[in-house]
């Protein structure tokens, strides 16, 4: 029996008796701590009992007599089905339901055994590598030889077929340019290296040649991981890049705040600029001229908008050899002119591989060298075209919508008609277990939330960063641009209510409460509204500002934000607001944005990131950039982005009251002490500095394709019998989930979906909630968003499923009483 329990045995025997009582079947975390705090009075006791797991990514099942309090250990299956029976007891006991295993095709695949060094990824290969090589060096050899550029060899040629050969010619080649100056070009001597088997890419002049061919002498005498790591940084093996983002409005001006476009446009754009400045060093570096090319591929959209979403191929700006290239929706009735909302996408995405795959390698002219897909749709298409082209595959998956909607792991079957869960969450399935690496922004968006095993390596942190040419600290005067200072003394000031802002400010001497996100239920702006139209004291303190989504539902297209619209109104009469609130439309233009951060900055205001959930937080990077003290969420990673009472403040986005104590506190304090501002200010600004830069990203980003391209080589044979299953999957089920989302015709037209959806929300509000007398049962989720549980059922395989989808979920007891056993399931 685990201490805790031993030690709580009344008091955890009352908490159960208490969810029993109630016909409770799901008790969330929330609820959890409310019974707690009923049930035990000794607060150290208490936090002990909710201390159930020592490390992320790493479970136990056990299950639990209410009566006694005994232990029993459990499969992760026998977990599940105790889970299931609660919400599908039919379901769930059919044993012939289907059960996707990957574990077997990953046998051979290392694994990390640290909870410390999950999202280690490229650290640890590079562990493996130097291990494995040291027993035979034939993979990197070959390797080599096979490495080209533009039809040119590259590094060695086939003279040096074996590994003696090899050393011998970087031995003598290591001496002749110890006798060169430092600075002497590649092309003084590339005649003599061609005649030892050397070609072009060591190295742009006589000092990086050598320390190349120095770093490639010690990986084959003795591999250890940081010249492994430091040599393949250096290869020459991508120079053509392709990047997936396809659903929302993808433009570079005028789209932010549309529907389905927000932080993932701005994110891609800034990840682009960086790749190509990276990329264009080490091409430098390497002593060759070959001009990369970056395309990021979207959907084409007809009727856009009046934005550039209907535009083909567009440079990308401030870049030299990167475009978006925009390509159509098709079906069998031609061009799908209309956007579409990210829930209904899929049948669109298989023709739109194909035609793509055509398009991209007709632009560059060959293969890209890196496939990189961002979401559940971008990453589905990048997994179906690298299988095709045998390109390596790098996915990001931003957030899982899974993080977002509570429940939809175990109630998906509820949400589908509405959100096509089971196709999302298939797609991720085959997307993550395709990818042979995976980016992620924190350590949270890992054993938070992924689904994955954690302990995999291909999961890599790499935190970006936002432009610093936009979003620099207040205090740097000379580089403000004063230019848009009149508009937004307009925006934030103006007494006057129209299209683009919505209530006013009365006493401007107040510092401004600012927060700026889409207009939608997860980024909680509404939650937000609501905290501070309830606290007395922080409306006395500050005013709030809030930038997000559009402010007339007739102007939206989108369900979610629509209803969000009406809410916020609702708030606005019920507390009043008006003369201590704004409310402005969505700001597509950054660098006003950028400025608008900073004129809040010298109100001595703060900025607030309440969303329900946040995979990363861009907009509290912005605004740590511009030298805000930010309050983020804890649900997520803006938890792993501030240090909680060091660069910034966490809340808890389920307790507003708390919340705007917190910040009401942090405001009075700034009214006693002049520096407490500063000092926070300042405090957030070494934090970026130290960690989210988009320099480190792309240096970090690269590293990954050059190390993985080789491990993918190394290990083809397993590569191509998992890519045969998941082949498998795609055509068996996936093509069918897909089919039940179409018309009859095979195309879903714009209006159909927007019929349809009118039809599922009428359903829905003539849906009656059913009682559930007749299983008297609970759960409680525990959801601490630092660790997270692979949904297993019989295997140790990477990202699998019952379709029952629990990606988040990090401690849960499920109370099991449907036959008087008094038993409790749960996980430790």
């Amino acid at each position: 029996m685990p201490e805790a329990l031993r030690q709580n045995r009344y008091q955890m025997k009352r908490c159960f008796a208490r969810y029993v009582s109630r016909g409770k079947r799901v008790v969330k975390n929330q609820e959890l701590i409310e019974e707690l705090e009923k049930s035990m009075d000794d607060k150290i006791e208490k936090s002990k009992l909710m201390e159930v797991r020592p490390h992320p990514g790493i479970w136990e099942y056990v299950k639990v007599n209410s009566d006694d309090l005994s232990v029993d250990g459990i499969s992760a299956t026998e977990y599940l089905k105790f889970k299931e029976v609660i919400f599908d007891e039919k379901w769930a006991k059919d044993e012939n339901a289907l059960e996707i295993d990957f574990g077997v095709f990953d046998r051979s695949t290392p694994r990390l055994t640290l909870p410390s060094s999950i999202g280690n990824g490229v650290h640890f290969l590079a562990r493996f590598l130097s291990t494995k090589l040291s027993e035979n060096f034939e993979p990197l050899l070959d390797y080599l030889i096979a490495l080209n550029g533009r039809g040119e060899n590259l590094m060695i040629n086939g003279t040096l077929n074996t590994v003696n050969k090899l050393q011998t010619a970087l031995l003598l080649a290591e001496v002749f340019v110890s006798g060169l100056q430092k600075n002497t070009p590649f092309q003084k001597f590339e005649e003599r290296f061609e005649e030892w088997g050397l070609e072009k890419g060591w190295g742009e002049n006589a000092e990086r040649v050598k320390d190349t061919l120095n770093c490639l002498s010690e990986v084959l005498q003795a591999p250890d991981p940081v010249n492994m790591e430091k040599f393949f940084s250096r290869l020459p093996t991508i120079f053509n890049i392709v990047i997936f983002s396809i659903h929302g409005y993808f433009g570079q001006a005028d789209v932010l705040g549309l529907p389905d476009t927000g932080g993932q446009v701005v994110y891609i754009l800034d990840q682009v600029r960086a790749l190509e400045e990276e990329l264009l060093l080490r091409i430098k570096q390497q002593g060759l001229s070959v001009k990369p090319q970056i395309l990021v591929v979207t959907r084409l959209i007809p009727e856009s908008g009046g934005t550039k979403c209907n535009q083909e191929l567009e440079p990308i700006l401030d870049t030299k050899h990167s475009h978006i290239l925009r390509i159509p929706f098709k079906t069998e009735n031609g061009v799908l002119k209309n956007w579409v909302s990210r829930f209904d996408i899929y049948p669109y995405l298989e023709r739109y591989a194909r035609d793509a795959s055509e398009k991209i390698q007709d632009h560059l002219e060959g293969k890209p060298d890196l496939i990189i897909g961002n979401y559940t749709d971008g990453n589905l298409v990048a997994s179906l075209m690298a299988s095709k082209l045998g390109v390596t595959q790098g996915t990001i998956a931003h957030a899982l919508e899974k993080t977002k909607y509570e429940d939809s792991d175990i109630k998906w079957k509820e949400f589908d008609p509405k959100y096509h869960f089971l196709c999302q969450f298939t797609a991720d399935m085959i997307a993550m277990n395709s990818a042979d690496f995976i980016i992620t922004s924190t350590y949270q968006e890992i054993a938070g939330s992924s689904g994955i095993n954690v302990f995999d390596p291909k999961f890599n942190i790499a935190s970006p960063g936002a432009d610093q040419s936009v979003y620099f600290p207040h205090t740097q005067k000379q580089k403000r641009f004063t230019d848009f200072h009149p508009v937004i003394e307009d925006l934030l000031y103006s007494q006057v209510e129209n299209d683009e802002h919505v209530g006013y400010l009365t006493d401007r001497k107040k510092p401004i409460i600012f927060s700026m996100a889409r207009l939608d239920t997860v980024k909680n702006i509404s939650g937000l509204t609501e905290w501070y139209g309830k606290s007395k004291k922080l409306r006395e303190l500050a005013n709030l500002v809030v930038v997000a989504g559009l402010l007339d539902t007739a102007k939206s297209k989108d369900r979610e934000e629509i209803a969000e619209i009406k809410k916020m109104y609702s708030l606005i009469d019920r507390y009043q607001l008006k003369g201590q609130f704004r409310w402005i439309a969505a700001q597509t233009d950054r660098y006003r944005n950028g400025e608008l951060y900073r004129c809040v900055a010298d109100s001595k205001g703060i900025f607030v990131q309440p969303a329900l959930y946040e995979a990363f937080g861009l907009t509290v990077i912005e605004a740590m950039n511009c030298g805000l003290p930010t309050f983020a969420t804890n649900q997520g990673g803006p938890a792993e982005i501030v240090v909680d009472g060091v660069s910034g403040f966490h809340i808890n986005p389920s307790n507003g009251e708390e919340a705007s104590s917190k910040i009401a506190d942090f405001f009075e304090k700034c009214r006693g002490d002049g520096s407490y501002w500063h000092k926070y200010s300042t405090a957030g600004l070494v934090r970026i500095y130290e960690s989210y830069t988009w320099k480190i990203y792309a240096n970090k980003a690269l590293n990954m394709g050059s190390i993985y391209n080789f491990w993918r080589q190394m290990n083809r044979e397993e590569k191509q019998a998992k890519q045969r299953y998941i082949q498998m999957l795609y055509s068996l089920h996936f093509r069918n989930l897909v089919r039940t989302m179409q018309s009859p015709s095979g195309a879903t037209s714009q209006s159909e979906i927007t019929a349809g959806r009118g039809q599922q929300n009428m359903m829905e509000a003539s849906r009656t909630p059913q009682r559930d007398e007749d299983i008297n049962s609970c759960s409680f989720a525990g959801d601490r968003k630092v660790e997270s549980r692979l949904q297993r059922d019989f295997c140790t395989g990477d990202f699998i499923t019952s379709f029952l989808f629990d990606f988040r979920i990090s401690a849960q007891v499920i109370l099991d009483l449907p036959s008087h056993s008094g038993y409790i399931s749960a996980f430790l």
